[in-house]
């Protein structure tokens, strides 16, 4: 069963990332030492897509980097 989108918002609060908004239900997060913002859309209680998923995993292995 995938994860849920706010697991992933709170997935990418804890490695640091900053909500910087968005329009309707998507959210731009972005971080000092990432190169390139993470676009989550959705409700909350939504299922997250792989390609969300992938997302989230590279931003916060390069975020720790």
């Amino acid at each position: 069963m995938p994860p849920k989108i706010r697991e992933l918002v709170s997935r990418l609060e804890r490695a640091g990332f900053r909500d910087r908004g968005g329009k309707g239900s998507h959210r731009n997060f972005v971080h000092p030492n990432v190169s390139k913002p993470v676009t989550l859309s959705g409700n909350p209680k939504d299922d997250a897509k792989h390609y969300q998923i992938r997302a989230v995993d590279r931003a916060v292995e390069e975020s720790q980097s």
